[in-house]
């Protein structure tokens, strides 16, 4: 690897909080604020899984032996209580350091939440589509998107002025411990994926762990430590894990040329050269001007059928 690359986090780990009240039974939050929804008892001991089977990623590499990790933490109670448990697997030494971070909190769905009313408002949102539709007194997806994005500009503030102080012989690791849909939009903002793409994603599972790895060049991929069934599983479209599998080799800041979303959605007619354009341009323009000719010879002869 480059010496980049040396500052840049090897992984970064997207966790999604263990099961809560609320996953088992909606009526939770009826009575209690999203923010304070609790883990349930099977919630805990996901997370004490998620802690064991990230400690054992983060320490397979026997020539990384001298690694360390950085959390990023929601601050809503059942992603604190996850990181809690988490922690567990990990001795001081290799946590230098651990931030609440607001930004990648929950999407917020409103204030107490009537059963029947959530219910209905969410059938509508499928109509409507999930990520432009706003909850009332709440947000929508693309509101979610605009604080992650600014996450994200300070994430890198971060890497770049070395303000974990992290010794660049130790490799580095970003675990974010977050929610389902802040995960998806975060991987959304990530990979620059559409719209449409992001509506065909699924809801990563309680304490499921997805793993963003640096390839060899210095981008990131989800196809170094998943496997194509994994993604196709998340919901990902061949085009995209064409992509992930391309990102493993692929050098920081590369264009992707045959990336399909950004051009045959919109320049599905496009010439190959500017030679075959400036000839399609010119037999348009003929075919015009033949159409005009012919439409204005039809109005000649119609106005001389008609004064005669």
């Amino acid at each position: 690897m480059s010496s980049d690359n040396k500052l840049l986090p090897k992984r970064i780990i997207l966790v999604r909080h263990g099961e809560s009240e609320g996953n088992l039974d909606t009526s939770a939050y009826t009575t209690t604020p999203d923010h304070k929804i609790q883990l349930t008892e099977s919630g805990l001991l996901q997370a004490q899984e998620a802690g064991a089977r990230l400690r054992a990623l983060l320490s397979s590499n026997p020539s990384s032996p001298e690694w360390r990790v950085c959390f990023y933490v929601s601050p809503y109670d059942r992603t604190r209580s996850t990181l809690r448990e988490i922690g567990r697997s990990f001795s001081r030494r290799r946590v230098i350091g651990v931030r609440e971070e607001c930004r990648i909190r929950e999407q917020d769905f409103g204030n107490f939440q009537v059963k029947e009313r959530m219910r209905a408002t969410k059938k509508v949102r499928e109509r409507f589509g999930r990520f432009f539709y706003r909850f009332p007194e709440g947000e929508s997806a693309a509101d979610v998107f605009d604080r992650v994005s600014s996450f994200l500009e300070s994430l890198w503030r971060d890497i770049d002025m070395n303000r974990l102080h992290m010794n660049p012989t130790h490799e580095l690791n970003f675990v974010i411990v977050s929610h389902g849909l802040t995960s998806r939009v975060f991987l959304m903002k990530w990979f620059k994926w559409t719209v449409e793409q992001f509506e065909a994603l699924n809801n990563p599972g309680n304490s499921e762990i997805r793993v963003m790895e640096l390839g060899q060049g210095g981008d990131y991929s989800l196809a170094i430590h998943h496997t194509e069934e994994e993604l196709e599983r998340w919901g990902l479209s061949p085009e995209m894990i064409a992509d992930q599998k391309w990102r493993v080799n692929a050098h920081k800041g590369e264009w992707k040329e045959d990336c399909k979303w950004y051009f045959g959605d919109f320049f599905d007619h496009m010439a190959d050269s500017d030679h075959e354009s400036e000839a399609d341009g010119t037999e348009e323009v003929v075919t015009n001007l033949n159409l005009l000719t012919n439409s204005e010879d039809n109005n000649e002869e119609l106005c001389n059928g008609q004064c005669s």
